[in-house]
């Protein structure tokens, strides 16, 4: 239940932020999405049990929230003025490439053959989609796709967080660190108030997909291997594309179609090398046991 609540809401965040915007705007949407968001996560912290981080570990938590909150969410809400809510959504769903790439890199994780074609195959997908399309639409498509490469940067990030805190903890600081760099954008989310529509689509996005979203996501990883809970997560794209046609009366084109098909595959082919274990930054921010900043166990929050 927990899972499936997870998928539906992260997928209904790509036609929410088209409302939004209409009212917000870029940067008032953004802003205003990860504040809501963060003040239900304050209001909410004590009763789900989040402590406070270690200051050896604030660093890399803004490093997170900067590139997972912040910078995500402008370039997804810049992306979505041209792209359709359903196509985002497909384009976003390359992020794992981006964070395998990273572990590559800096990580010393081995570049096996499945990960080079996976990465290939799904990139490849994307790069369809952004170059298919008019001038307009494949400029944003490929602002899109940078939205998903930051979101590779906070799973790769978040990481050594994971062997210290639950994920719903990363999260909460991701959140909270992301709200504080956007604070200088906040005068532009005012105006936004005047639009009864766009601001109910902002309250949803901060309170459904961002807050309930992972605290939903953190009961479903603790009751679920990370294998079957990642792998719920390429139902996202379908259930958004499903519901942008409903909300928004979007109709995906073939090479939106094709090119999601191979996205989706690419990644699917990169989740198979971690067989039923642990992952390498799949999925936002997945909780697993981890370790008080005083070093003892402890179990993720439930």
């Amino acid at each position: 239940m927990n899972l499936a609540l997870t998928v539906v809401l992260w997928a209904a965040a790509f036609p929410a932020i088209k409302v939004g915007l209409d009212g917000y705007g870029v940067a008032g949407l953004s802003f205003a999405r990860l504040a809501v968001a963060s003040a239900v996560l304050l209001l909410a912290a004590p009763l789900l049990g989040v402590r406070l981080p270690n200051r050896r570990d604030l660093p890399l938590i803004a490093v997170c929230g900067l590139a997972g909150m912040s910078a995500y969410q402008l370039l997804l809400n810049w992306g979505e003025v041209h792209v359709p809510a359903g196509t985002a959504s497909l384009l976003v769903s390359v992020a794992p490439v981006f964070s395998v790439l990273l572990a590559t890199a800096f990580l010393g994780e081995r570049l096996t053959t499945t990960r080079i074609l996976g990465s290939a195959v799904a990139l490849g997908g994307s790069t369809l989609i952004a170059a298919g399309s008019g001038l307009a639409y494949s400029d944003a498509a490929w602002v899109v796709l940078a939205a998903a490469a930051v979101q590779g940067v906070y799973h790769f990030g978040s990481k050594p967080l994971l062997k210290r805190y639950t994920g719903l903890e990363v999260a909460c600081y991701a959140m909270w660190a992301g709200t504080f760099f956007l604070l200088p954008l906040a005068p532009q989310a005012l105006p936004g108030l005047e639009n009864t529509q766009a601001t109910i689509a902002v309250v949803f996005l901060g309170v459904f997909p961002s807050a309930a979203g992972f605290v939903a996501w953190g009961y479903a990883v603790a009751r679920h291997s990370i294998a079957v809970a990642t792998g719920a997560l390429y139902l996202v794209p379908a259930i958004a594309l499903g519901i942008a046609y409903v909300w928004l009366g979007e109709v995906p084109t073939w090479v939106d179609a094709a090119g999601g098909a191979l996205s989706i595959a690419g990644v699917v082919l990169l989740s198979l090398r971690r067989g039923a274990g642990r992952t390498a930054g799949a999925a936002p921010g997945p909780p697993a046991p981890a370790r008080s900043p005083s070093g003892s166990r402890r179990a993720p929050a439930s």
